[in-house]
């Protein structure tokens, strides 16, 4: 009897062990306690997954129930994430002050902010959600994670503009990381950022005697612009979620 418990056990940890959320975010986000606290309650025994006692990096999906000391525990709100392709003149903001908030610009039904900024005189892909867990993952700088742009400039590019973009320019009292430039035309390049600062495309041109004409986004990480009509929204697609969180969790550990 014992044995076949135990079998039961492994075979549930074990399919769990690839998809879904880890059980301790999905107890935070549920609002029970922090990841922290949530492990100590999985190794005490006291959180189970479809009658199940968790283990540590136990993962749930929406299928599975979850309890905590015997009761059911669900999260308070649905995620959100959408992807957007904003147009010029739509400002990265949730400040009702500016007419052109993007916020109202979308007119989500539940409350969403974007996730870091995009110039009001930029286009292209910005994530919103309604998740402050997921915008501090892909936000923090020391994690590198990549955000790629198509920039076209006023004059034709030389290799020494390609050299310098790509191993750094002095602006906002620092000097940029080594990034990656890929020439598309005499005037337009391909760039890979893994910071963001500032305006800092538009000020490292501008340092180099070139100014932007054109600006769009079309990658942040493993989520892409794609053919995104501007003033457009999709939601982010269950494969790239996976995919996402995989690279979240990666950093974490």
């Amino acid at each position: 009897m014992n044995t076949n418990n135990n079998d039961n056990s492994n075979k549930s940890n074990k399919s769990m062990a690839g998809n879904g959320i880890r059980i301790n975010k999905f107890l935070s986000d549920a609002g029970l306690c922090s990841r922290r606290e949530a492990d100590k309650y999985i190794e005490e025994g006291k959180v189970k997954i479809d009658g199940v006692k968790a283990q540590i990096g136990s993962r749930v999906n929406p299928e599975n129930r979850v309890t905590f000391n015997g009761k059911p525990v669900s999260n308070k709100e649905k995620r959100v994430l959408i992807a957007f392709n904003k147009p010029i003149g739509v400002v990265s903001t949730t400040s009702s002050k500016e007419p052109d908030n993007i916020v109202d610009f979308i007119n989500y039904p539940t409350r969403i902010f974007p996730i870091g900024r995009l110039d009001k005189e930029s286009e292209g892909l910005i994530l919103l959600t309604n998740d402050g867990d997921i915008v501090n993952s892909i936000l923090r700088e020391r994690y590198g994670h990549d955000k790629e742009y198509i920039v076209t400039v006023n004059k034709e590019i030389s290799k020494e503009f390609v050299k310098q973009m790509s191993e750094g320019v002095p602006i906002l009292d620092t000097v940029t990381k080594h990034c990656e430039i890929t020439v598309i035309d005499k005037n337009t390049f391909r760039i890979i950022l893994t910071q963001g600062l500032n305006r800092q495309i538009r000020r490292m041109c501008e340092y180099l005697g070139y100014r932007v004409v054109r600006l769009v986004r079309v990658r942040i990480m493993n989520i892409t612009l794609g053919r995104l009509k501007s003033g457009t929204w999709r939601n982010i697609t269950p494969r790239e979620m996976e995919e996402l969180n995989r690279l979240l969790e990666n950093n974490e550990d």
